[in-house]
């Protein structure tokens, strides 16, 4: 039976959950929707994918982080504070829920997912994506 490794790209996920969640907070006042949003996701797909091995994949900070500093300008400073600020506390509750978690420097989550998706393909694993970066859609195949 083929082996099926589960990779999801964790900067696209915290965007979509930073927008798509209220303006949660814990008993400090610290913002914790995106951490919520992201980590209900997570649980959710698990469940849904049987999966042999698994990693939740992050853009990396500095210049590769630009993408998400691109996507969040515009945007009033209070918000891209509220984003900034619970990027750290997710990648602790990533690992806490057992989920290897990669950060690689200088490349962005993108890049590494597709490094690992071929780099399985040729071992004979079966790979599932999670994602919501269209660039990704590149890497499609019958497997």
């Amino acid at each position: 039976m083929m082996k099926t490794l589960l990779l999801v790209d964790g900067s696209s996920y915290l965007y979509r959950a930073f927008h798509a969640m209220p303006d949660l907070r814990n008993r400090k006042d610290e913002p914790t929707g995106a951490i919520y949003g992201v980590l209900n996701m997570l649980r959710r797909l698990h469940r849904e994918i049987a999966a042999d091995y698994s990693a939740c994949i992050f853009d990396a900070k500095g210049k590769t982080f630009a993408r998400m500093r691109t996507r969040i300008q515009g945007q009033p400073a209070a918000d891209a504070g509220r984003l900034v600020r619970q990027i750290e506390p997710l990648k602790d509750a990533i690992r806490a829920m057992g989920w290897p978690l990669l950060v690689i420097d200088g490349v962005e989550a993108d890049d590494v997912i597709g490094t690992l998706a071929r780099e399985a393909q040729e071992r004979g694993v079966r790979t599932v994506i999670s994602t919501g970066d269209k660039d990704i859609a590149q890497l499609v195949n019958r497997r």
